[in-house]
């Protein structure tokens, strides 16, 4: 029996119509808005923006803080991404196994950071870096180590942003991992203990294969997910110390929230927008290749 073209277009359509309204055309206003001088002066009045063409890309890439937020968002990318997918594959590992107790209670304390709201949690992180009272200097002066200023100092505050943005991240993982770890058949494990493998071995030539697809989709969304990176240094950092955590978002935030010049910020997010599809492309037919 076949479905009949008005109910296909009723159960659909409410969804069509959403993506359209909250996505597809902020996306094609946003592209119009970056060949223009769109100001606060053309909210009221779009008359007041003029077309200047590829005049605010042509500034972009010779703008010395849009590389600086760049290099600083791919510095955070490259650091954090590994971190976050080896930690929380090891923890889920960990979670899965046999002998741990309590693994629904692991579950929900990985999980937390991850639904905790970022203003709450980016103020107890500023407690724990800071250099005269934190906790983790005080930790360290146990050992008779000088912590350094955290979030004070060029060279620590971006590692600071990236131990946070780590710590956040990796709940949602391993909630990811886990349930690819439990549909993972035994029988395999089974099969590789027969032949003679080792745990190691196991994890390496059974865990790990199985879990291509659930590794393929955890870093696609992470590096979407770190490309996108605004609230932790925001909140933290606010972009400083003499910008060490300026990120591509934070830096359109200022140029359009604070400066105004939204034409100039609709240009940055349309280059972050090629930036994230170029890189998923590419690892989406590293995927395809190995398939």
């Amino acid at each position: 029996m076949k479905t009949p073209l008005r109910a296909i277009i009723g159960f659909i359509g409410p969804s069509i119509i959403l993506l359209l309204i909250f996505m597809l055309i902020p996306i094609v206003v946003s592209l119009i808005i970056s060949f223009t001088d769109f100001d606060v002066y053309a909210i009221y009045d779009w008359g007041n923006a003029s077309f200047i063409g590829l005049e605010n890309y042509r500034n972009l890439m010779q703008d010395p803080l849009f590389w600086r937020a760049l290099l600083n968002t791919l510095y955070a990318l490259v650091v954090a991404m590994p971190l976050t997918v080896v930690l929380a594959l090891s923890f889920a590992a960990l979670i899965n196994r046999e002998a741990t107790y309590f693994k629904n209670f692991f579950k929900v304390s990985f999980y937390l950071p991850s639904i905790t709201n970022t203003v709450a949690i980016a103020i107890v992180w500023a407690w724990m870096l800071n250099p005269d009272y934190g906790l983790i200097n005080w930790f360290l002066g146990l050992f008779g180590i000088q912590g350094p200023n955290w979030l004070g100092a060029p060279i620590w505050a971006m590692p600071s942003v990236i131990m946070l943005v780590v710590w956040k991240a990796v709940g949602y993982n391993v909630i990811l991992f886990t349930a690819g770890l439990q549909n993972i058949p035994d029988y395999l494990y089974e099969a590789a203990e027969l032949d003679g493998a080792s745990r190691f071995q196991q994890f390496l030539h059974v865990t790990i294969p199985s879990l291509r697809p659930t590794i393929f989709f955890v870093t696609v969304m992470t590096v979407i997910g770190y490309l996108q990176l605004f609230e932790e240094p925001y909140m933290l950092t606010a972009g400083g110390p003499l910008n060490a955590t300026l990120s591509i978002v934070l830096y359109l935030y200022r140029q359009g929230f604070r400066f105004f010049k939204l034409g100039y910020a609709s240009s940055i997010a349309f280059m972050l927008f090629l930036m994230i599809f170029a890189l998923t492309y590419i690892q989406m037919s590293a995927r395809r290749s190995e398939v």
